[in-house]
């Protein structure tokens, strides 16, 4: 339910769009001006951009059909992706950046054109900007009133925390590297493009380990939004016909969500009228939530 109007595709577009344009003129900036911290956002750019196409190979294995060995689907393929990006942006674009930052203090230079590198990052703040209104854009189709940080710690769409995390990472490194850059330029005192570059890689280190502990729960087994869960109890409690509701067991597999449910049947029902009454009701509950793939009603006298 909480990704049922979203749509990670276009953001995850928006951003690979936006990464391979920075990347390309990030990099001529960096050979010009010789910058660290330019090179550093640089790499965070190529790194992002490749990021995307992981994030698009998670979508597009996640809709593999069912088979023998995964009988409930490849949903779930979509978080392991997820935090694939998560370890390259600790240690392709975080570790590196930190070393580079490293290695350019044992022997700090000037920087070199300066309002070209400075023009450079300016352009690449507009751009991720562009990236992170496309994000936040569909991110706002499945808030429902909830704040930006509740939002992150009840999604339950793995493509989005990522491309948030990684647009944010990204706005943020630019103004780090905005901000050393103009200090060792007006400086003259290399060091302080350097220590932009350490900044920078902290930052992304950061930002990867916490989109790992987002996407974990989701890896291990989260089950589906709460709302969606009350929603199913109220149609399974509002049955007449139903005297009790033991359990109900949500399970988000990707876009789709496995229901299990166990209940009590009113006395004296026979079991051909049994059966259709779970069968009508199983199908009642698809029909108004179809991000339900599998619904699994179970009849019991006790829990």
């Amino acid at each position: 339910m909480s990704s049922a109007h979203s749509n990670p595709l276009r953001a995850i577009l928006f951003a690979f769009f936006a990464n391979l344009g920075i990347a390309v003129i990030k990099t001529v900036a960096a050979v010009f001006s010789g910058s660290s911290s330019m090179l550093a956002e640089a790499i965070h750019s190529f790194a992002d951009t490749g990021n995307q196409l992981l994030l698009l190979l998670g979508l597009s294995r996640a809709k593999k059909p069912a088979d023998v060995e995964h009988p409930l689907g490849y949903g779930k393929v979509s978080y392991f992706w997820s935090f694939m990006v998560a370890i390259i942006l600790f240690s392709v674009g975080g570790l590196f950046s930190v070393y580079e930052g490293w290695h350019k203090l044992q022997s700090p230079e000037p920087v070199q054109h300066l309002w070209l590198a400075l023009s450079v990052l300016g352009a690449s703040i507009v751009l991720e900007g562009v990236s992170m209104r496309g994000c936040l854009q569909e991110i706002n189709k499945s808030r429902r009133g909830r704040t930006l940080r509740e939002w992150l710690k009840q999604s339950r769409n793995s493509e989005l925390i990522v491309v948030f995390g990684e647009d944010l990472a990204a706005l943020l490194g630019l103004t780090l590297a905005f901000v050393f850059l103009l200090v060792a330029g007006i400086s003259g005192d290399g060091r302080y493009d350097a220590y932009g570059s350490i900044c920078i890689g902290v930052l992304l280190i950061v930002v990867a380990i916490l989109i790992s502990i987002l996407v974990k729960s989701l890896l291990i087994g989260r089950s589906a939004d709460p709302e969606l869960t009350a929603a199913i109890e109220e149609i399974i409690g509002g049955d007449p016909d139903i005297r009790e509701v033991f359990h109900v067991i949500t399970l988000q597999m990707g876009a789709r969500v496995m229901l299990a449910a166990k209940i009590r049947l009113a006395a004296g029902l026979e079991i051909g009228v049994a059966c259709e009454k779970i069968n009508a009701l199983e199908t009642q509950i698809k029909q108004r939530f179809p991000e339900i793939g599998w619904c699994f009603i179970e009849p019991d006298v006790r829990d």
